[in-house]
């Protein structure tokens, strides 16, 4: 694939994953403002709807896709030391990791009533 070309995939990846970010935004801004759960078991029942942990599961993927290609695009811009560079994205690499999954498990766990 032309340098070009891994451009354009990653200006898709970040518009497309945004796409969807923003409409699961909108959706729990407007539960939280309107329908909140009173307490944390009501909470967990309406994570564990299955329609709800669906967009769930499905955001944690987008969400860290999209923040990975923001960090690549940001640190192949402007850091200019290729061993700095490496550096850094390999720490962003294990930050997103580690985040995808305890976001998996918060969600499980809420899923499961536990």
């Amino acid at each position: 694939m032309s340098r070009q070309a891994s451009g354009l995939m990653a200006w898709l990846l970040q518009r497309t994953t945004a796409i969807y970010l923003s409409f699961l935004a909108l959706y729990l801004l407007l539960k939280f403002i309107f329908d909140a759960p009173a307490d944390h078991a009501e909470l967990v029942d309406w994570v564990a709807h299955p329609l709800v942990a669906m967009a769930l599961m499905l955001g944690v993927p987008l969400v860290l896709a999209h923040a990975w290609v923001g960090i690549r695009d940001v640190l192949i811009d402007y850091v200019r030391i290729t061993n700095l560079r490496v550096g850094l994205m390999t720490w962003f690499v294990f930050i997103i990791v580690a985040s995808g999954l305890w976001f998996v498990k918060a969600i499980i766990t809420a899923g499961t009533g536990g």
